[in-house]
């Protein structure tokens, strides 16, 4: 069982939702590798997914666990903003 369990609520299949993905996965696959659970979930496709959740803007990352959730709205290019804000193991990338 992943330690770590993340939504990711997108707008598409555009560019930048395809950004955020690609994004993410190479952010867990350095920090936390084959110990996370992600799910993409197309707020266009799942509208109610995205209602229940209380998203209002794309990209949204959602971490439901560990608790308590956390949540980053908006562009994940900054490595060091989003693995504060998710609190993946207090790793901070040095560029």
């Amino acid at each position: 069982m992943a330690n770590y369990k993340f939504d990711l609520y997108i707008a598409g299949n555009g560019s930048r939702s395809q950004q955020a993905v690609t994004q993410l996965k190479k952010i867990c696959e350095e920090a936390i590798p084959n110990d996370y659970e992600l799910s993409v979930i197309d707020v266009l496709e799942r509208p109610e997914d995205a209602e229940e959740s209380r998203i209002l803007a794309t990209p949204t990352l959602i971490r439901r666990f560990p608790t308590p959730v956390k949540r980053i709205i908006g562009d994940l290019e900054d490595k060091n903003t989003v693995m504060q804000a998710m609190e993946l193991k207090n790793n901070i990338f040095k560029e």
